[in-house]
């Protein structure tokens, strides 16, 4: 049974705990209760909402916000090297990476503890410690909101960049994930190159497998991010930057540490983070506005700032970068 509630507050369901208002809210568990929501309501102006892990809500009242909650993790095939699994949208993240190193699996292990639904992974194509979710997305099923059909959308019909789908550009706000399918692999990919994770794991004097890397990961991540649930925040507010590797051989002279990891013969991706922390803005508070002390990328909110509070405090980062780098940094965070 689906209930269409009235003027209904989205604070618990979003990261940042704005407290901002849906006109109309509904939780879904199934197709058929989508269905029948979507019959109910005017569906060109929905917003989606998952774990709320990735959104800035910056005004006081939405029309119509509509919660993820299918859930479900199966295994539909397999073969001598892979096994696909079908996992509902709104399956927390964490606990299907859980699920899939408990098994033995590995494509997801380099993300875990990521905040966010199942259903958030492909539009925002989730990455961290070498490893992107793009990589083990077989399929994505949806609903069009505007028809109610379904469609299904195949890894290459996605269009995954960094951090980009078609969910965020040519597809926004017309579709519903409803699942995921994944394609895990039996054989360990063993992905302990980037960051600390190799350190960790030999410091630990753990062997390379997707149990020993998730939980290295896990302990990674708990020294330098703040939990939500304790200082509300949405994780990295910034993506990484690509720019020119002259460019950045440029930046490289007159700043000697500047922190890049080469993308291709041309391309060169900077560490946001390590640009905002030359800046000596790491921990750097502006009312209930903040940069945390530990990771310079994560933008927490101490107190009671408003959305719009938040993202002037993001502006203000943004043009300090281009003032000094002649960088534009791109928000990761959707502002809505």
């Amino acid at each position: 049974m689906c209930t269409v509630k009235n003027n209904f507050s989205l604070r618990k369901y979003n990261t940042f705990g704005i407290d901002v208002y849906a006109k109309f809210y509904a939780k879904f568990s199934s197709n058929k209760e989508l269905l029948t929501i979507l019959k109910k309501i005017n569906t060109t102006q929905v917003i989606i909402l998952g774990g709320g892990s990735n959104i800035l809500f910056t005004k006081h009242t939405y029309d119509t916000v509509l919660h993820n909650n299918i859930n479900g993790i199966y295994i539909t095939k397999e073969n001598k090297h892979h096994v696909w699994v079908e996992v509902g949208a709104g399956e927390i993240w964490h606990d299907f990476v859980l699920w899939s190193v408990k098994n033995n699996f590995s494509g997801v292990e380099n993300l875990a503890l990521i905040p966010g639904s199942v259903g958030a992974s492909p539009i925002q194509n989730i990455g961290a410690y070498g490893m992107e979710v793009k990589d083990s997305i077989e399929e994505v099923f949806t609903i069009e909101l505007k028809s109610g059909k379904t469609k299904n959308f195949s890894n290459n019909e996605c269009k995954f960049k960094y951090r980009e789908s078609i969910f965020k550009n040519q597809c926004k706000n017309k579709y519903i994930i409803t699942k995921v399918v994944f394609k895990l692999n039996k054989k360990h990919l063993n992905i302990t190159s980037y960051g600390d994770v190799k350190d960790e794991l030999k410091n630990l004097k753990l062997s390379s497998n997707p149990k020993n890397i998730s939980d290295t990961i896990i302990s990674i991540r708990n020294k330098k991010l703040p939990n939500p649930k304790e200082l509300a925040n949405c994780g990295s507010f910034f993506k990484n930057p690509t720019i020119e590797l002259k460019f950045f051989k440029d930046l490289k002279i007159k700043f000697p540490k500047i922190i890049g990891y080469k993308v291709d013969e041309k391309k060169v991706k900077v560490a946001a983070g390590w640009l905002i922390d030359n800046l000596g803005l790491k921990g750097v508070q502006i009312g209930d506005v903040g940069i945390h002390k530990h990771q310079a990328l994560v933008i927490v909110n101490y107190g009671h700032a408003s959305g719009q509070e938040i993202l002037d405090f993001a502006n203000m980062i943004k043009e300090k970068i281009k003032a000094t780098y002649n960088i534009s940094l791109e928000n990761e965070v959707t502002i809505l």
